[in-house]
């Protein structure tokens, strides 16, 4: 008989109903039963997909707890309504086979990974008097014409879990496995992820489970105890954000949790997930003042049970999903966040640097007569760029709260600020790490980003926004081309610095390897808002270098000036290389060249063959 099995874990409820649009929200129609471990169920006939729903949950006592949305429920209402909605996962026909066949066989830390962060709700719009949004559907051919035109390699997508409140961004999480209803219904979803396999577009999803909000139909309370969350408010209670905290140490909590970033990736085809504000789980008093928090067991601020969830979750899913990586935004010194579980480290496979993303934005917002006196920031990530694997992350979050837009943030004249944002993005392609860049910033938007209205795409019709666009599109070209730029991203061989110590020069000079010795990408980076002409760097190897990367082209908006596609190198020692180049740096401006090949080795010329030898042994096998 077809119909719906509803089951919820309230174990410390007295009476559990499911109400909802199919039996006019009368909770004496169909009560649960109570089985093992306090999960309550039944099964209701004719109950089809689209059917509204929630429980009413009676606490201990008899009390009255309320109607709550199912924590396990795949579809919701979109706020301000807030019941449950029965959804259909199976049926969705997948064409993504050997994308998932070929992802468990990537070793991400060897390869290139440029990632788009997206909001789906502000991202593009329609153009009626509303500004609708876009459904799934809709956006999917947009978005992977746009991201593959663009040459990244992956998008982020904030968090798509159904959340109440459009300011939280998708943040203050409702239904950990139910992707909004804001944008269709989770097959449509599943469409946009398909066609972003088919352009070859990796998805990841920013997955939240350091708080959860407070609304009366969500998880806090939620059988009339604290169920989810800790009793205390020292631990259980988030002052930042005024969210509750999620039990860790509780088992069943813990298994809610993995269950839902498994089904991300099982049921949605998810390739990646990055955890926001692991920081917050990891300390007990995060945001916290003295006398606001309660020590470990042994004293100490660390949240052992935060710190065991973790590494059991990063475990499950490397068992699980090969290929799959777990991204932390950690934003502290916090050791071997990338490092194995099994030496004692929390299993990451990548931590953003947001320590390299302050300095440079720090840096950049000195007028260039001031950077000398502070070019320290841009060459200490250096000093621990192989403690983590990292991720370089110029994210939504430097966009809002009066923070300025990416190009807002550049000083200057709009030419100048124009030059030194193409620097910045110039030099992150160069630095360590796997890069990314939220929408938006690839071609200059001047307002902070707004979660209520789409991007101001008119722009790109401006030759210098334009410009931008073209030069974070070849960067990616070049990036994706190069091995050099990733494939030792965490290791000490892939990077060597030419010269970091021209602060009067506002100057830095360094190669990038790759695994073959013949991949060799050197960079000359000029923050000085004047050329350097003649400029003397030291070259590993001799020959013609190719000029693969000029910031100052008039394509992109600059002076044209640059050293006219190749320099060839003169057999004079410098900065402790066998030879060097004379460079012209433009102002404002970032450079790179390709390493002329490795000369053919030479092969000696075959020796002539003896015939009369061969004359000779074929007689005596004759005879």
């Amino acid at each position: 008989m077809p119909g719906v099995h509803f089951a919820v874990w309230a174990p410390n409820a007295s009476r559990v109903s499911v109400v909802g649009d199919f039996n006019g929200w009368e909770p004496a129609t169909h009560p649960l039963t109570r089985r093992d471990a306090g999960v309550w169920e039944t099964f209701v006939p004719g109950v089809k997909v689209g059917a509204l729903y929630k429980y009413r949950v009676v606490g201990p006592g008899s009390r009255f707890q309320g109607d709550k949305a199912d924590p396990y429920g795949f579809a919701a209402e979109i706020r301000p309504q807030t019941a449950s909605k029965v959804a259909e996962l199976d049926g969705y026909e997948w064409r993504d086979a050997d994308w998932i066949t070929a992802r468990a066989t990537h070793d991400a830390s060897t390869r290139p990974m440029s990632i788009y962060e997206v909001h789906l709700g502000s991202w593009r719009r329609r153009s009626n008097a509303k500004g609708d949004w876009l459904s799934y559907r809709e956006i999917a051919p947009l978005l992977a014409d746009y991201v593959q035109e663009m040459g990244y390699t992956h998008v982020e997508l904030l968090p798509i879990t159904e959340h109440p409140f459009d300011g939280s961004w998708g943040y203050q999480t409702i239904g950990y496995f139910a992707p909004t209803s804001r944008f269709g219904a989770p097959h449509d979803l599943m469409y946009l992820i398909d066609t972003l396999h088919e352009r070859g577009i990796g998805v990841l999803l920013d997955w939240v489970p350091a708080h959860f909000p407070r609304d009366g139909h969500g998880l806090g309370y939620f059988d009339g105890t604290h169920l989810y969350e800790h009793a205390s408010a020292q631990l259980g209670l988030h002052p930042q954000w005024d969210t509750f905290i999620f039990n860790y140490g509780r088992l069943e909590v813990r298994n809610f949790l993995i269950s839902s970033a498994l089904f991300w990736i099982d049921r949605y085809h998810i390739d990646g997930l990055r955890v926001d504000a692991v920081a917050s789980m990891l300390y007990l008093d995060y945001a916290r003042k003295h006398g606001e928090w309660t020590p470990n067991r042994y004293g100490g601020r660390e949240n052992i049970e935060a710190i065991d969830f973790i590494r059991l979750l990063n475990d499950r899913v490397h068992a699980e999903y090969p290929g799959v990586p777990v991204m932390a935004e950690e934003s502290t010194s916090w050791p071997m966040v990338t490092r194995p579980t099994a030496v004692g480290g929390l299993g990451f496979d990548f931590k953003w640097n947001m320590g390299w993303m302050h300095d440079m934005l720090e840096y950049m917002a000195f007028d260039p007569v001031y950077r000398r006196y502070h070019h320290n920031q841009i060459t200490f990530s250096l000093m621990y760029a192989y403690s983590e694997r990292f991720v370089l992350p110029f994210s939504h979050d430097e966009v809002v709260h009066l923070k300025k837009s990416m190009l807002g943030k550049m000083p200057g004249d709009v030419w100048k600020q124009f030059a030194n944002l193409r620097a910045l993005y110039g030099y992150m392609f160069g630095h360590p790490g796997k890069k990314l860049m939220f929408m938006g910033d690839e071609f200059g938007q001047w307002r902070e980003w707004n979660h209520d209205v789409s991007l101001d795409w008119e722009l790109t019709n401006n030759s210098m926004h334009a410009g931008l666009q073209a030069w974070v599109r070849d960067l990616n070209a070049c990036y994706r081309t190069e091995p050099a730029l990733y494939e030792r991203d965490d290791s000490p061989d892939g990077f060597q610095w030419i010269d970091c110590s021209d602060h009067e020069g506002n100057v830095v000079s360094f190669v990038r390897r790759g695994a073959s010795p013949d991949d060799i990408v050197l960079f000359a980076c000029n923050f000085a808002a004047v050329p350097r002409h003649a400029y003397r760097i030291g070259a590993p190897v001799s020959g013609v270098w190719t000029e693969i990367l000029n910031s100052d082209a008039t394509v992109y908006g600059g002076s044209g000036m640059g050293n006219l596609g190749s320099v060839e190198t003169l057999p004079e020692p410098q900065h402790g290389r066998p030879y060097s180049l004379s460079l012209t740096l433009p102002p404002l401006a970032v450079v790179a060249f390709r390493a002329p090949p490795a000369p053919a080795p030479v092969v000696p010329d075959p020796v002539p063959a003896d015939t009369h030898a061969d004359e000779d042994h074929a007689g005596v096998a004759e005879r």
